[in-house]
Order: structure tokens, then sequence, then C-alpha cells
């Protein structure tokens, strides 16, 4: 099985403009971890351990125009992997701003258990399979931020590997949710 699937330059620069300056326009957030969940209320204490995992800033986004592009690519290499998810529904979009020496240590995006939100009948009972990395900016414009996979298991810590093809521009990469990656520091 692939830990991963990737469609370079699949976006048009265009599109990757657009999603940047909408982005832009909202209101950014500290990026944060499940322990912490969307509060922005940490103590220093808190700040400082969620540090030690990630650092960066957010803004969610839920916009058809953005799910119209990148969904046909989650169906194409959900079959081409041959991982075969059942898959029906997006999560709102994370646009993550890194500035310098920010970054996202190793983790991984799925949950042991299904979203319990009986009022939100859209999450309610899923749980995530599936997770997609889009790359906006034009990678000449930074060093450092890779994005890297290390396909472990209980026995096996795993080798980490370091996914090329998203040095381009327009570049999607998808993955199992239960993958676990990091983005490496970037630095200018």
């Amino acid at each position: 099985k692939y830990c991963y699937w990737a469609f370079p330059g699949a976006l048009g620069s265009q599109f990757c403009d657009d999603v940047i300056n909408y982005g832009k326009r909202h209101q950014e957030e500290r990026a944060s971890i499940g322990k912490y969940g969307t509060r922005n209320d940490l103590n220093e204490e808190e700040v400082k351990d969620l540090k030690k995992l990630r650092d960066s800033n957010i803004v969610w986004l839920n916009d058809k125009w953005i799910y119209r592009q990148i969904h046909p690519f989650v169906k194409a290499a959900n079959k081409a992997a041959n991982w075969n998810f059942q898959w029906d529904w997006s999560e709102s979009c994370q646009f993550t701003k890194y500035g310098s020496n920010q970054y996202y240590g190793w983790h991984c995006d799925s949950w042991t258990e299904p979203y319990n939100k009986p009022k939100d009948q859209g999450q309610h009972g899923k749980i995530r399979k599936l997770s997609v990395t889009c790359q906006l900016s034009d990678v000449k414009d930074y060093v450092g931020g890779d994005l890297e996979f290390q396909p472990r298991t209980h026995d096996d810590p795993g080798t980490i590997v370091k996914c090329k093809e998203i040095a381009t521009k327009g570049s999607i990469v998808i993955f199992p949710s239960h993958v676990w990656h990091r983005v490496t520091p970037v630095l200018y």
C-alpha cells in the first residue's frame, strides 16, 4: 500500500493564488492540536506545550469552489492507491500559514473514535480517513517546510519519506489520515 498519492502541479496557478488571497482576507488563529481544540485562550504554559508540536497559524475555509477543485483528486487517489475508503464528506479546510521557523511536528490526522457531534449530522459518526495537502505557494519563496511521512507500525517506527512531488506550486498530496507526517521548519 502507498503512504501517499501525489498529483504534481495539478491545481492551476490561478486557483492557488485565489485560495491564498481568499485565505489572507479571513481572520487567522493560532493553529492547535486535538488536546487543545480550537481554544484561543491558552495560558503561557499551554502555548509552550503546544509549540513543542505545532507552530503556525490557520484560517478555516469551507467553500464549495475549493472542494470542487480538490475532491476529484481525492477520489482518484483513493482508487489509484487501492485504499478504497468509503468517502462521502470533507471537513473544513485548514489554510495554514507558516512563517519563519514555524512547523508542524510528527502527528497523524485521524482519531480513534468517530466524531460524537449529534447536532452536526454531517460530522456525527464520521471518522477522518483521508487527508489532503495542497502546495499553494511557490517553493522558490522559502527553504524548508518539507512534507515528510513516516509510515510506522507498532513494531517498526518506519523510514522517513520526503514527499518530493509537492515541490511544485499546485501539487496536491492525498494520504490516509492514520499515516504519521510532519512539516519541517520553514526557513527563509
